[in-house]
């Protein structure tokens, strides 16, 4: 059995068990695996995408009526494409909000032909 996480003054095992009796779950979690997601999310990202991804992890979980195996194997992919993140700390979210120019009249045939021949 693993030996309880004491985060500050409180036992994680306590909060946990609380937290499950709360949302009305009967579940196990493995803390050590969530914990290891939020630590690469956070530092491979960007710290508020340790919650988000946490959290998607549990929903894809839920979801899938995971078993703990499927839960692990769920979390890997979660965590390996934290660790493989590419964009730099800091960088600016893209802008989804930026007007795209009209190109309508522009005659775009030969773009086509060059994807068509790839």
């Amino acid at each position: 059995m693993v030996a309880p996480r004491i985060v500050g003054r409180v036992n994680l095992h306590d909060w946990i068990d609380e937290l499950c009796d709360a949302l009305d779950l009967d579940a196990e979690v493995d803390e050590g695996l969530v914990l290891d997601l939020a630590r690469v999310a956070a530092h491979n990202v960007t710290r508020p995408a340790a919650p988000i991804s946490t959290f998607l992890l549990g929903l894809a979980a839920g979801r899938q009526g995971a078993d703990p195996e499927k839960v692990e194997e769920l979390a890997g992919r979660a965590r390996a494409l934290a660790e493989s993140w590419d964009r730099p700390r800091g960088a600016d979210e893209p802008k989804v909000d930026v007007e795209v120019p009209d190109d309508s009249a522009v005659d775009h045939t030969a773009d086509v032909r060059d994807l068509e021949d790839a």
